[in-house]
């Protein structure tokens, strides 16, 4: 057996152990908790409801048709749920998956452009990046949107470096076109196909170059329209064949204004053009720490015209360019350029993980991170202060939230310990090591602490007890984990409707059957029509106060319901 081929076995064995490690780390918490807000209540509401009601073209949230985001994650969700026969792991599942996908594809991808030991690094980065395990342990959107585009980047550029590959090729198209039917702006992973130009155009080695081969290329526009074909042709077709303004209002929402309109005139999240600056700074930690240590390097490659480091490289610009210029930004949008980050930096590595000095700094790090968390969990427990009561008060935890302070005090005692164990002459290890044993407990720690009040799930077992058997409860103002968690069925007058609106239909509902007929809002929409004092305070619920009343806490002629 030559070394080479002993060293690319070893490393496919540390892969499978890192894969091993990342599914520890990525699965911490799941089947300990419900849906948490913002988004994890309203995709799994929408999933539950397509099952309950048959309807997959046309998302529900409640009686409304929700057109924010097109129905890929909710359809995943519920055939997740209808396969395991439940909701409280299930959610979180797809993101699972998709987060491990992703990283057996930029291990992949690396291993093919370089070696087996650059993809292990390349993975190992994305990893280790905070904002990548954050995002995949919740069930959002964007770990999905992050799985095609990465697929989409690593089709693109096997066949670009490594070609021709025409598999490769249509597979990535194909995932750009998943990407889009996720969130839209899967179209991104073709910018790609940009700085392979340029390199093809600059005669720059190592670049793919191919002749008669034009029907094969627009094999990739065939391949990038079929999945947005298959769900929009039907979608149109039963949308119009309704001949229902709603319908007609649901497909301009979805496919003009949450899309083109809100890139160009974005009216949410307005940020100053260098956000994403910030959120790499913060979000990335701690491989942003390394992109300087990089540059040097990357300036000799591309000196060098190295098209491997050109390629990713360029992409996470152009991606970054392309977020920064609307005034609409989120933390989130810059994620799917992370892989490609991963990628750029892992071939230059070795030779700073070999330097004492970075060794010894990673284990600073780690020291410095586990005396925080240590200290703020002792500060809290002992002192008391008003911040930590406000946290313990807003998520209704007893004894002064005594439990989350140990929990504290538990991950930074578990990130010290890594580090000791691997002592600064393998710091890097200790740091990564410490930040994962800090994300499993963590998870587990909140996921069992603060299910009750995230999901609302115990505001509507007050609620629930409080109405009666024979009790009827409707939701004004509500939020989606509400209704999610309702414990029997209820009445809801629309979600985005205003909410005087929404009160006026409820109370002429109440007004029915005012014996047994409750209503439950946020506290911040009910004066003016109901008397607090016989209203009941059922509980805080992510920031929001609710409270329950019956027909005698309406009072004498009420604004909602002239």
């Amino acid at each position: 057996m030559s070394p080479q081929t002993a060293d690319d076995g070893a490393a496919r064995r540390a892969f499978g152990w890192f894969m091993l490690v990342a599914f520890v780390v990525l699965a911490a918490g799941i089947g300990l908790r419900h849906p948490w807000p913002p988004d994890e209540p309203r995709f799994a509401l929408i999933a539950r409801q397509m099952l309950d009601s048959g309807q997959w073209l046309f998302p529900h949230r409640g009686i409304e048709l929700y057109s924010d985001k097109p129905p890929l994650l909710m359809w995943c969700e519920a055939a997740v749920s209808w396969l395991t026969g439940g909701w409280r792991g299930a959610f979180l599942l797809p993101s699972l998956l998709s987060g491990l996908a992703t990283l057996a594809v930029v291990y992949r991808t690396g291993r093919r452009l370089w070696d087996e030991r650059t993809g292990l690094h390349a993975a190992i980065a994305l990893l280790a990046a905070m904002q990548f395990v954050d995002v995949v342990r919740h069930a959002q959107i964007d770990p999905l949107l992050l799985l095609w585009i990465t697929l989409g980047n690593a089709g693109l550029l096997v066949h670009c470096l490594r070609g021709p590959d025409w598999r490769a090729y249509w597979l990535g198209c194909l995932a750009a076109g998943m990407g889009v039917i996720s969130k839209g702006v899967g179209v991104l992973a073709l910018l790609m196909l940009l700085p392979y130009a340029y390199a093809r155009w600059r005669q720059w080695p190592g670049i793919t170059r191919t002749r008669g081969d034009g029907w094969r290329w627009a094999g990739g526009a065939l391949a990038f329209l079929l999945p947005i074909l298959l769900w929009l042709v039907p979608m149109l077709a039963v949308a119009y064949g309704q001949r229902s303004p709603e319908y007609q209002a649901y497909v301009h929402d979805l496919l003009f204004r949450q899309t083109a309109e809100r890139y160009a005139n974005s009216w949410t999240h307005v940020e100053p053009f260098w956000f994403f600056g910030l959120v790499m700074l913060r979000d990335w930690f701690p491989v942003c720490l390394l992109i300087p240590l990089a540059v040097p390097a990357w300036r000799r490659a591309l000196r060098g015209r190295e098209p491997r480091l050109l390629l990713p490289l360029a992409w996470w610009l152009l991606a970054l360019l392309f977020f920064s210029i609307p005034g609409g930004k989120r933390e989130i949008y810059l994620l799917p350029a992370l892989p490609m980050a991963a990628l750029a930096l892992a071939p230059y590595l070795e030779p700073l993980l070999r330097a004492r000095w970075l060794q010894r700094s990673a284990f600073a790090l780690a020291v410095l991170m586990g005396l925080l968390f240590a200290g703020a969990g002792l500060w809290a427990l002992l002192a008391h202060p008003r911040a930590a009561q406000r946290i313990a008060d807003g998520y209704e935890l007893a004894a002064q939230g005594r439990p989350l302070w140990l929990a504290a005090i538990a991950v930074g005692a578990l990130i010290l310990l890594a580090a000791a164990w691997f002592r600064p002459v393998r710091g890097v290890a200790g740091l990564l090591a410490g930040i994962a044993a800090a994300w499993v407990a963590w998870s587990c720690a909140t996921a069992l602490l603060l299910d009750d009040n995230q999901s609302a799930r115990a505001l509507m077992r007050r609620a629930d007890a409080r109405i009666g058997p024979q009790g009827e409860l409707a939701l004004v103002q509500w939020r989606e984990e509400l209704l999610l968690q309702a414990l029997r069925p209820v009445r809801e007058f629309g979600f985005s409707r205003p909410a005087r609106q929404q009160l006026h239909d409820a109370l002429a509902w109440q007004a029915q059957a005012p014996q047994r007929r409750w209503i439950l809002i946020d506290g911040k929409v009910m004066d003016g029509c109901v008397d607090r004092s016989r209203a009941l305070r059922v509980g805080t619920a992510n920031r929001n106060e609710w409270w329950m009343f019956d027909a005698a806490a309406v009072l004498p002629g009420c604004p909602s319901i002239r």
